[in-house]
C-alpha cells in the first residue's frame, strides 16, 4: 500500500484536467464533450483522493524514479499540507458533480473545456508552495472566466476592472513585501484580497459575474474561495499587525451587509451570490483572528461552504434548467414536481448556515465562541450574519417550492445524474456533520500550522493553544 501511495498522484491530479481541457476543447459535439468532461473530472477526483491519502500517510514520490517535480523544477513547488489536503478532494468533487449534473438542455451553454481549465488552475493554485508561482497562478485564474464572457458575448467591463486591479495590487504588493516594505506591501495585498473575495464595497463584480456567465462556471469560479486562500498564504503570514484589524473589520461589516442584502433579493442568482459573499466574509473574519478556536472554526466553515453552498448552487442550477431564470417575486410551487431537489435545497441551505447535525454546525459554533472571547461585538455580528442568511434561505424556499400550483407540460422530475449529485452531497453533509471529529482534528492541525507560520515570520511569541477545543 505504501508503494501505491508513493506514486505521483498529486502531479496526476493537476495534469489530468489540463489534458482534459485541451482534448474537450477540440470536440464540437456538446454531448460528446459532456461525456469526456465527466470522465476527466471523475479521473481527477480519484487522483485527488489518492493524493490526500498519501499526504495523510506521510508518503511522497521524493527520491523515486517517477518524481516528476524534481526533474522539472529541481524541487517540489506543488505539495499538500494540513490546510490543502482536505480541500483538494472537495474542490475536485464539486467539479465532478457540476459536470455530471449538467442537464442536456444546458450542455451547449456550459463550457466543459473552460470548466476543466478552471479546475487545473484551481488545483495548481491550492497546492502551490512557491509564493511567486502562486501569484502567477492567482493571476492566471482570472483568465478562463474572461474568455467565457467573451465567448458568450456578454459584457466584461466590471469583471476586467476588478480583476485587473486585483492582479496589479497582488503583484506589486508581494514584490514590496519581498523587498522589505512591510506596511505598504501589506496594504496592497490587503486591498487585493478584499477585491478578490468580494468584500464590500468591492462586491459588485461577483453579482455581475453570476448575471452574465453560465451558472455552472460561475459556481466553480467562486466556490473554492480562492481569495481566502490567497489571504492565508500571502497576506496573513507577512502582514503588519494593523492589517489584521482592518481585515477583520471589513470582513465583519461585509458579512452582515451581504447577508442582509440576500434577504431582499428578487432573483435567485443574486441571492446565491450574496450568500456566498457573506460566507466568504465569515471565513476571512476567522482567519484575521489569532484565536486558534476561531481559526479552526473558520477553516471548518471553509470546507462546509464548498460542499453545502456548492450543492445549494447546483440545486438552483437544476431548477433553472427546467423553468429558466428563477424569480423571487412570486410563488412557483415546484415541490410536487421535484421533491428531491426541494429536500436537497433545504438540506444544503440549512447546512450552510450551521443547522445542528449538518456539516457547518460545529465550525459556526467555534467561530462565534472564539470571536466572543476576543470581542463580544464580533461574535454578535457573526451570529447576525448567520441568522440573516438563514432567513434568506428559508424565504427563497417558500417562494420556489410552495404557495402555488405549477402546471407543467413536460416532466420536471429529477434525472438520474441529479439524484446521484443530491445523494452524494446529502451523505457528505450529514455524515461529516454527525461525525465531525476526524475532519475537525485535521482543521485544528491546519490552524496550528497557520499560527506557527505567522509567528515565525513576525518573530512573535508563540500563541498558546489547547487541545481541549477538539475534544
Amino acid at each position: 500500500m505504501t508503494d501505491l501511495l508513493s506514486l505521483p498522484w498529486l502531479e496526476a491530479a493537476i495534469l489530468a484536467p489540463l489534458f482534459g481541457s485541451l482534448l474537450v476543447g477540440r470536440v464540437r459535439d456538446p454531448y460528446r464533450a459532456a461525456r469526456w468532461g465527466v470522465a476527466f473530472t471523475s479521473i481527477t477526483f480519484a487522483f485527488t483522493m489518492f493524493a490526500g491519502a498519501a499526504a495523510a500517510a506521510g508518503t511522497s514520490p521524493v527520491g523515486q524514479p517517477w518524481d516528476i517535480q524534481a526533474r522539472l523544477f529541481n524541487g517540489r513547488p506543488f505539495s499538500l499540507d494540513e490546510l490543502t489536503a482536505p480541500l483538494i478532494p472537495v474542490i475536485a468533487l464539486l467539479h465532478l458533480l457540476t459536470a455530471a449534473a449538467t442537464a442536456r438542455t444546458r450542455m451547449r451553454r456550459f463550457s466543459f473545456a473552460w470548466s476543466l481549465a478552471t479546475e487545473w488552475i484551481g488545483l495548481s493554485t491550492f497546492t502551490c508552495t512557491d509564493r511567486w508561482m502562486l501569484v502567477g497562478l492567482l493571476a492566471a485564474g482570472t483568465v478562463p472566466p474572461l474568455m467565457e464572457l467573451r465567448e458568450r458575448r456578454r459584457p466584461a467591463r466590471v469583471y476586467v476592472l476588478h480583476m485587473g486591479l486585483f492582479v496589479g495590487l497582488l503583484i506589486v504588493g508581494w514584490w514590496l513585501t519581498e523587498v522589505g516594505s512591510k506596511d505598504l506591501g501589506s496594504g496592497l495585498l490587503l486591498a487585493a484580497v478584499l477585491i478578490r473575495c468580494g468584500i464590500f464595497p468591492a462586491h459588485c463584480w461577483v453579482t455581475d459575474w453570476f448575471e452574465h456567465s453560465s451558472f455552472g462556471n460561475a459556481l466553480l469560479f467562486v466556490a473554492p474561495l480562492t481569495g481566502v486562500y490567497a489571504a492565508a498564504r500571502l497576506l496573513l503570514p507577512t502582514a503588519a499587525s494593523w492589517a489584521f484589524d482592518v481585515l477583520g473589520a471589513a470582513a465583519l461589516m461585509s458579512a452582515v451587509y451581504t447577508a442582509a442584502m440576500a434577504t431582499v433579493q428578487r432573483e435567485a442568482r443574486r441571492l446565491f451570490a450574496f450568500l456566498f459573499l457573506s460566507h466568504g466574509s465569515l471565513v476571512l473574519l476567522g482567519l484575521a483572528q489569532d484565536n486558534p478556536l476561531s481559526l479552526t472554526g473558520s477553516l471548518r466553515i471553509w470546507s462546509s461552504v464548498v460542499l453545502s453552498l456548492g450543492g445549494f448552487g447546483l440545486t438552483l442550477r437544476a431548477l433553472e434548467a427546467r423553468i429558466g431564470r428563477l424569480s423571487l417575486t412570486r410563488y412557483h410551487g415546484l415541490y410536487e414536481h421535484v421533491p428531491g431537489l426541494a429536500v436537497c435545497y433545504l438540506l444544503t441551505g440549512l447546512a450552510s448556515v450551521g443547522f445542528p447535525g449538518t456539516l457547518g454546525f460545529v465550525g459556526g459554533d467555534m467561530l462565534v465562541e472564539g470571536s466572543v472571547e476576543g470581542n463580544p461585538w464580533v461574535g454578535v455580528g457573526a451570529v447576525a450574519a448567520a441568522a440573516l442568511n438563514g432567513i434568506a434561505v428559508v424565504r427563497a424556499y417558500f417562494l420556489l417550492f410552495t404557495g402555488a400550483r405549477h402546471g407543467a407540460t413536460i416532466p420536471l422530475r429529477a434525472t438520474g445524474r441529479e439524484r446521484f449529485a443530491v445523494l452524494t452531497l446529502a451523505a457528505l453533509i450529514l455524515g461529516l456533520g454527525l461525525v465531525p471529529q476526524p475532519a475537525l482534528m485535521a482543521r485544528y492541525r491546519a490552524a496550528e500550522q497557520i499560527l506557527k507560520e505567522r509567528q515565525t515570520r513576525l518573530n512573535s511569541p508563540e500563541v498558546a493553544t489547547s487541545d481541549s477545543i477538539v475534544r
